[in-house]
């Protein structure tokens, strides 16, 4: 299922990640900027997804953050919810008191992070990954929840995804936004994530994409790579948003995402 999209929107949806909202407002204890305020200005404005990452150290997105936007996405019922991290550390047992709570979930994104890990750097290895991945999409299954795995734009390795249960992909695209300024670099990362997203379609994925892309690099990323259904976009539409507001940034990246598909 692909996140809805609002009235007059075709095409990609795109995910708000709210993590780095978070961090500001974990520098004090004023609960200022609000991220539940933050996930409404940019819903408002014609995000059709909001993405949390709450790591164990909750150095960002809280616990206390995840129910909260749980409780606002009941009222946006055409969006989605999308809650992401590594399944071997807090992810299933968060998503499993979201579901006990009553609370919207559709999809789990399945990361491979160390817990103190900075951010987010590659993907699942296959086939060392298989075995556990297979029982932990079931239990992500079982919660009525989409299953997307992070992976590197590696063809190869997308038959193995779909054979352990996943239902979508979301290639790590920090590779193609580090090539960005170098036009070579930028051809041949571009042919990797092209062959991956049709390896993925042949297998029967869906196909997600994130990490770095923002409002200069994501055009020529969507009209190079077939069929994307959603991307995650957190840091730098947060810093867009520092300078324009949520409102503006949002509309600003729907424009470069309608543009691209014309």
């Amino acid at each position: 299922m692909t996140a809805a999209l609002p009235p007059g929107v075709s095409g990609t949806a795109l995910s708000v990640n709210l993590n780095k909202v978070a961090l500001v407002r974990n520098t004090r204890h004023l609960g200022i900027p609000s991220v539940v305020r933050a996930a409404i200005q940019c819903l408002e404005a014609g995000a059709q997804g909001i993405t949390v990452h709450p790591r164990p150290d909750e150095r960002h997105v809280r616990l206390s953050d995840v129910f909260d936007l749980g409780e606002l996405m009941r009222s946006w019922p055409d969006r989605e919810f999308n809650i992401e991290g590594n399944p071997l550390h807090n992810l299933m047992s968060v998503a499993h008191e979201v579901k006990a709570r009553g609370l919207p979930l559709h999809q789990l994104t399945f990361v491979p992070d160390s817990e103190g890990q900075f951010t987010s750097d590659h993907g699942w290895s296959f086939p060392q990954d298989a075995e556990t991945l297979r029982e932990l999409i079931a239990k992500g299954h079982s919660l009525g929840a989409r299953v997307s795995l992070f992976m590197d734009a590696e063809a190869a390795s997308m038959n193995a995804a779909r054979e352990v249960g996943a239902d979508r992909v979301e290639l790590y695209t920090e590779p193609y936004a580090a090539a960005w300024h170098v036009p070579s670099a930028r051809a041949l990362q571009l042919e990797r994530f092209h062959a991956a997203a049709r390896a993925a379609a042949a297998a029967g994925l869906g196909v997600n994409a994130g990490h770095d892309l923002n409002r200069e690099n994501l055009a020529e990323f969507l009209r190079q790579v077939p069929g994307v259904q959603e991307v995650s976009i957190g840091h730098a539409l947060i810093a867009d948003a520092l300078e324009m507001g949520y409102a503006a940034t949002i509309r600003a990246y729907r424009r470069v995402m309608d543009e691209s598909s014309n």
